[in-house]
């Protein structure tokens, strides 16, 4: 790609480091499921990548009045947070030898999630990944939230750094949205959903995975 070596790098956190994103949809199948409802998955995905706030206005916008949220959610979250705050979530593949690179390399690294701090923070801790950041922007930090630009300034500004110079991770079509509108170079390594064609417009890079990146600073 002929791509000079970032001034930063900055991750996104859930479905691009950790293997997560597979645990909170089988999480909230299950929960709507307890309460009679078949959820349709073409909602949830729009809800992939974004804030909790946001999760819930598109399900309500998308479900209707009939949708038993408040209970869903409820149950959702205990399910999901059982996992994600008692044991480690598995990694993505090439997620630490990427951060050990760029630790040895001497590149800062931040991270911009849209989990709130406190469950970043214990996911981090148990996947051993806590000590890799300089900088974290998480969930409610910022006036807007992904897919938004909000929290990727905030990180340049954090960083000191100009946004054209640092490389943006992220897996989800809302994520990208957040980076290329705050100007950085993004790389996109898909997950549970590949890019749609509105984000394949951006021209951004796509690759199968972390060890990709790696392989492009190397």
């Amino acid at each position: 790609m002929g791509l000079a070596r970032p001034s930063a790098v900055v991750f996104d956190m859930d479905g691009l480091l950790l293997d997560s994103e597979r645990l909170a949809r089988s999480t909230f199948i299950r929960a709507c499921r307890a309460f009679g409802w078949e959820p349709d998955m073409s909602v949830y995905n729009l809800c992939i990548g974004t804030t909790f706030e946001t999760t819930e206005r598109i399900l309500k916008d998308n479900f209707g009045g009939e949708f038993p949220y408040d209970e869903v959610a409820e149950l959702w979250e205990t399910q999901y947070h059982d996992h994600a705050l008692n044991r480690p979530i598995d990694l993505k593949p090439g997620a630490r030898e990427l951060l050990v690179r760029l630790q040895t390399l001497g590149i800062p690294r931040a991270l911009v999630t849209s989990t709130v701090r406190s469950t970043a923070i214990a996911k981090l801790s148990h996947a051993d990944l806590e000590g890799y950041f300089a900088h974290m922007i998480c969930g409610g930090e910022t006036a807007r939230g992904k897919p938004h630009p909000d929290p990727y300034r905030q990180a340049t500004e954090q960083l000191a750094l100009r946004p054209e110079t640092c490389w943006a991770l992220e897996d989800s079509d809302n994520g990208v949205r957040a980076a290329h509108a705050a100007g950085f170079e993004v790389f996109q390594i898909p997950d549970l959903l590949q890019p749609g064609s509105e984000v394949r417009e951006f021209g951004h890079h796509i690759l199968d995975d972390l060890t990709a990146v790696l392989a492009l600073l190397n």
